[in-house]
């Protein structure tokens, strides 16, 4: 029986992953002109790291980390989330000594045992920032305003931002306790996993997805209603930048995320018609991460998207899709002559930076033509010993099916300069 891929994880091949390509460029770009940097961690971790920084009450720790004692005894997991490592990379390597805040963004594979489901796989991939060193609204609101952005420039449509202020230390133990006493009579009736959070994290079970749970939950109090002074004034002014920056958002006193380290903010975007998960984004504050896993008191916020639900919500048009895949030019080689004269001009055309190919199979012109259209090449330059003795080469636009003779001795630095004017 041949080998087949694990469950939940995919090939991404030729056609597919130039989308990828087309995204990530478009993810590197944005984060430039925000002044984010990348950074990129080891894709496993020592285990502590996720049961300190994710939280033992969350699904991810208690259901979906893939974990394994390594030759040397030691538990080790491969990475769930970013960041927890980027915390864990920022205390490390003693980042909180330079210049603050420290922005940083990944773009990288995580794991997680769950269900596949549409856009999610147990290997998938994640974008994400982080923000550390700072606490104001502002940085808040531009982490938004960055993946807004983004979305945007991708022609995304329907989109949503939900907003929420979770509370901090000082107010979230007045709305557990009201959040405890309103579900009290309901207890025997919730699922498993919230009868096990009610002590510790009661919070959490307002982002269930059990539909007896949900039920229960209807009208319950809301961190909304218990702020603090300081927490009620920063989701005020967070609420008002958005507004200035054009942002469009609805508050959601339901949501609270699936983490344990949020604190104040938290967000997500959300998309029409990927199915029935439809957050493509989510993220918040995490004020008290760093210190969890070892480093100083440091304030930070953040976001994570999964790239494959991204893709999905695009549902890239053609066009857009030739436009990506394009080969600006396939060199038609007729002969053992052209062939090598062939693969010297396409070799010097590659040193110029131009999208282009030979043929290596040795096949006829019209399978060369074919294979030319197959991997959607904007011309064809044809060259047979014929048009070597001549000094020629013939120049054939495959779209519109015309062609011309051009000067063998020119034909390099015309086709760089056609290939500037098509606007590359």
């Amino acid at each position: 029986m041949a080998i087949q891929r694990p469950k939940g994880t995919q090939d991404l091949l030729p056609g597919v992953v130039e989308q990828w390509q087309g995204l990530e460029e478009q993810i590197r770009k944005i984060c430039k002109e925000y002044g984010y940097q990348e950074i990129r961690t080891p894709m496993f971790e020592a285990t502590e790291l996720f049961q300190r920084g994710v939280g033992e009450t969350t699904d991810i720790v208690n259901k979906e980390m893939y974990t394994f004692l390594d030759k040397g005894d030691r538990s080790i997991t491969l990475r769930p989330e970013g960041t927890a490592s980027v915390c864990r990379a920022y205390v490390e390597n003693k980042l909180y000594g330079g210049p603050q805040p420290v922005k940083l963004y990944y773009i990288g594979p995580m794991f997680r045992y769950e269900r596949p489901q549409s856009g999610r796989f147990r290997q998938f991939h994640q974008f994400g920032v982080e923000v550390l060193g700072a606490d104001k609204p502002m940085v808040d609101a531009e982490v938004i305003t960055l993946v807004w952005d983004l979305y945007s420039r991708l022609g995304l449509k329907g989109l949503e931002v939900h907003v929420n202020s979770v509370g901090c230390p000082t107010c979230r133990p007045e709305h557990k306790q009201k959040l405890q006493e309103f579900l009290e009579p309901h207890k025997e009736e919730l699922c498993k996993d919230c009868q096990s959070r009610f002590e510790k994290n009661p919070l959490r079970i307002l982002d269930c997805k059990n539909p007896t749970c949900q039920e229960i939950t209807q009208g319950a109090p809301t961190t909304l209603d218990v702020l603090c002074e300081d927490c009620a004034g920063h989701f005020a002014e967070l609420k008002s930048l958005l507004t200035a920056a054009e942002v469009v958002y609805k508050v959601n006193p339901r949501l609270v995320r699936g983490l344990d380290y949020y604190r104040k903010t938290a967000f997500e975007v959300l998309v029409e018609d990927i199915g029935a998960q439809s957050a493509i984004c989510g993220g918040g504050r995490y004020d008290g991460l760093v210190q969890e896993v070892g480093g100083p008191q440091t304030p930070g916020i953040g976001f994570a998207m999964g790239m494959e639900r991204v893709l999905a919500a695009l549902k890239l048009s053609k066009e857009h899709e030739d436009e990506d895949a394009k080969e600006f030019l396939m060199l038609v080689a007729l002969g053992e002559k052209a062939q090598s004269e062939g693969f010297a001009i396409i070799s010097r055309l590659r040193k110029k930076g131009l999208p282009v190919s030979i043929d290596l199979l040795g096949r006829s012109l019209k399978a060369q033509l074919k294979a030319a259209d197959r991997v959607q090449a904007k011309y064809a330059a044809i060259l047979g010993e014929e048009e070597i003795n001549k000094g020629i080469i013939i120049l054939r636009d495959l779209k519109l099916g015309e062609q011309e003779e051009l000067s063998l001795k020119d034909f390099e630095e015309q086709v760089l300069k056609q290939y500037k004017e098509d606007g590359n």
